[in-house]
């Protein structure tokens, strides 16, 4: 059976619990549900007929927890191919040559920093192993289910798609407010998980139709595939001491109709349902025709728990260039003494002052800058809740930077060169993340437009040759500086231009380069960038400290209507009256940062907020801040000053900063602003805080 060609035609039907129908045959609490499946392969058999004459055209195999690190909770962990190619037979035995089956792959129970220890590289190998086990068996399809961490799906489906040639369905579980318990959105799961182009994307367990309802209808406006979705047959209630799940198979069968017409494709039930709730959902399906996959293309990037929408139609994103020691002796000087604190700083001031997308950029020469990236990347989307540009040159800096990142990135850079291609875009296509390309080859930056062109025409037929999609390429026709080529200066505007007009790319450029070496930069330098926008250009990369550039970027999204009704530009500029004067932002404000945004003469690299000016006035103040920001690397030096230098005592730092620090981040998840790796980082700091307090203690 061909799975594509059966979707083009009509919604295909998973079929429904099997931890439930092993239940409700004899296997008893505690037990290795693999094990009993082989154990019993009658029992196992059965249930698979059953669904299969129930109508489900898939069957999913009985491995759910069939890695190495669950079946090491029953001393199995040496069994993995055994019990998933057993377990993929009798499925294969039930289901014959008409019917499809689909080794089950579930999570680790292993989570990745800061919420467990568990790295990228170990849930990869984790899920490496059952993946060839199960295609080996015999598998038709891969189902990833019953994921919460994006980072842990993001591992298994990598693994999927490198060791195995088998359609993926990914399926997530969300919780009641819409979110994974990682705190990732269904639009941000979908634009991470699509980038790896599995089969079909979607959700399951979670809570009842009810709940996963909004989830697929949200994806189906984003996505050009297929969507997946297995609910529950409703939420779990207590009953005489027994979980029983309340959803009837009448509603279940209505509960498919609904999610159908929100655009699933593929339709099956999970925790509670059973042979008569998939027989009432094929009858209600069936002859019904399949939803169109849309020609759609989204270009963004992710974090963890939030997403950055590209286009016209959206305000004018950037990426903020400040975590780059190039030219930046002191953070340079940090890098290399292993220090983050300056990185950090960068990180949160940028975002703080509105930057959507950061650079990172660990280029300091003799360092491990792998090790450099991977642990810059790790702590800052700790710290802070954007996507990433990997910036590099050296490959395994980049792969680092890129396992490390939970979200979809974009690789700065690749040239034309063949050579940096066949390195760099199998990089992009394994990470699912997006890949610029530099106008530049054998022979260097062509001056004129149509030699650039060509550079980028070539970057993106190659591109597409190894898989990548449209939107995972993105073209920089780079700047030449009008001190030294004044004629050529403009050949970048009409080279952004061509590559807009000709090929469907997102656009890219650092723009400060135009005036180098000369006096009054800023002024240069936003009058380039305007040109530049007006070309077609998605996404600069600039210092959002710069008050020029980002008067120029915000007046730019009014002219271009970006900013419907200028909206934000009001918001921002309402008490400036006749020419501008400039005006403190709104964040500033509230975070004490100096008033950058004033009508004085702007350097052309002005700098952030300095550390001292962003710290709060005490020492009680910089404990908790550190404890919310999950700073464990400060608070140690904070919690001796306190004690040793300012003689406070112990139950007053504990009572008076530990305290309503942790408070605060616990109110903050609460109130959804902050998600489990904010808080375990918190948490975390606090308890790095009271090791050294305790003996402070009485």
């Amino acid at each position: 059976m061909d799975l594509e060609a059966l979707l083009r035609k009509r919604v295909v039907l998973l079929d429904g619990a099997m931890g439930t129908m092993l239940q409700n045959s004899g296997m008893q609490p505690g037990e290795c549900p693999e094990l009993y499946g082989i154990e019993h392969a009658d029992i196992l058999e059965d249930i698979h007929r059953q669904y299969l004459e129930a109508g489900a055209d898939i069957i999913q195999t009985n491995t759910f927890g069939g890695n190495r690190l669950k079946l090491a909770e029953f001393g199995l962990e040496n069994e993995v191919e055994q019990i998933n190619s057993e377990a993929i037979s009798i499925a294969k035995k039930a289901a014959g040559s008409q019917k499809l089956v689909a080794a089950s792959i579930g999570p680790t129970g292993k989570m990745l920093p800061p919420v467990g220890d568990y790295s990228f590289a170990q849930l990869y190998d984790v899920f490496r192993e059952q993946l060839i086990a199960c295609e080996k068996a015999g598998a038709d399809i891969i189902s990833l289910e019953t994921m919460t961490d994006i980072g842990e799906m993001r591992a298994a489906l990598i693994a999927a798609k490198q060791n195995t040639r088998l359609p993926i369905l990914a399926h997530m579980t969300f919780e009641q407010g819409g979110r994974t318990m990682m705190g990732t959105d269904p639009v941000t799961a979908l634009l991470i998980l699509e980038a790896l182009q599995p089969l079909a994307i979607g959700a399951n367990c979670s809570g009842g139709a009810d709940d996963l309802l909004p989830v697929i209808e949200t994806m189906s406006q984003y996505t050009q595939g297929y969507l997946t979705v297995e609910p529950n047959a409703g939420l779990p209630v207590l009953v005489e001491d027994q979980t029983v799940f309340p959803a009837t198979p009448e509603e279940m069968a209505e509960a498919a109709l609904k999610l159908m017409d929100a655009g699933a494709n593929i339709i099956g039930g999970c925790c509670g349902t059973t042979p008569v709730h998939i027989a009432a959902m094929a009858a209600a399906l069936r002859g019904l025709p399949a939803r169109k996959k849309q020609d759609r293309h989204i270009y963004a990037f992710a974090s963890r728990s939030r997403h950055l929408l590209l286009g016209a139609e959206y305000p004018l994103a950037y990426i903020g260039e400040r975590i780059n020691p190039t030219a930046r002796k002191k953070l340079a000087q940090e890098i290399k003494a292993g220090q983050l604190d300056m990185v950090l700083e960068d990180a949160r001031s940028q975002v703080g002052i509105g930057a959507p997308m950061l650079d990172v950029n660990m280029g300091v020469p003799g360092i491990d800058e792998a090790e450099a990236m991977h642990r810059a990347v790790m702590a800052i989307q700790s710290t802070v809740e954007v996507p990433l540009a990997i910036d590099s040159t050296d490959v395994t800096a980049l792969e680092a930077g890129l396992q490390a990142f939970v979200g979809r990135a974009l690789i700065n850079s690749t040239t034309g060169e063949d050579h940096q291609l066949d390195i760099i875009l199998p990089l992009a296509k394994k990470y699912g993340a997006a890949v610029l390309g530099l106008c530049l080859d054998e022979e260097g930056i062509p001056d004129q437009a149509e030699e650039r062109y060509k550079i980028a025409e070539k970057i993106y037929q190659r591109a597409r040759e190894y898989g990548l999609r449209d939107e995972d390429i993105y073209i920089d026709c780079l700047v030449k500086t009008a001190s030294a080529e004044q004629e050529v200066v403009m050949e970048t505007i009409r080279a952004v231009k061509m590559v807009k007009e000709n090929l469907p790319v997102g656009t890219v450029l650092g723009v400060s380069n135009v005036s180098h070496g000369l006096p009054a930069r800023d002024i240069l330098n936003s009058t380039y960038l305007a040109m530049a926008i007006a070309a077609g250009l998605d996404l600069p990369i600039l210092n959002p400290f710069n008050t020029r550039m980002m008067d120029t970027v915000r007046a730019a999204d009014v002219l271009l209507a970006r900013d419907s009704h200028a909206v934000a530009f009001i918001e921002y500029y309402h008490d400036q009256k006749g020419e501008s004067t400039g005006r403190r932002h709104p964040i500033c404000q509230q975070c004490n940062i100096p008033d950058l945004l004033n009508d004085k003469p702007q350097q052309a690299e002005a700098s952030p907020p300095s550390k001292k000016a962003n710290q709060p006035a005490s020492i009680y103040e910089k404990i908790s801040l550190a404890v919310l920001n999950g700073e464990q690397d400060l608070i140690e030096d904070l919690i001796h000053t306190a004690l040793e230098k300012e003689k406070i005592s112990a139950l007053d730092l504990v009572n008076s900063a530990l305290i309503p620090g942790i408070e605060t981040a616990g109110e903050r998840y609460e109130q959804k602003e902050y998600f489990l790796p904010q808080l375990m980082m918190a948490a975390e700091t606090m308890k790095k805080a009271f090791t050294i307090i305790q003996p402070y203690l009485s």
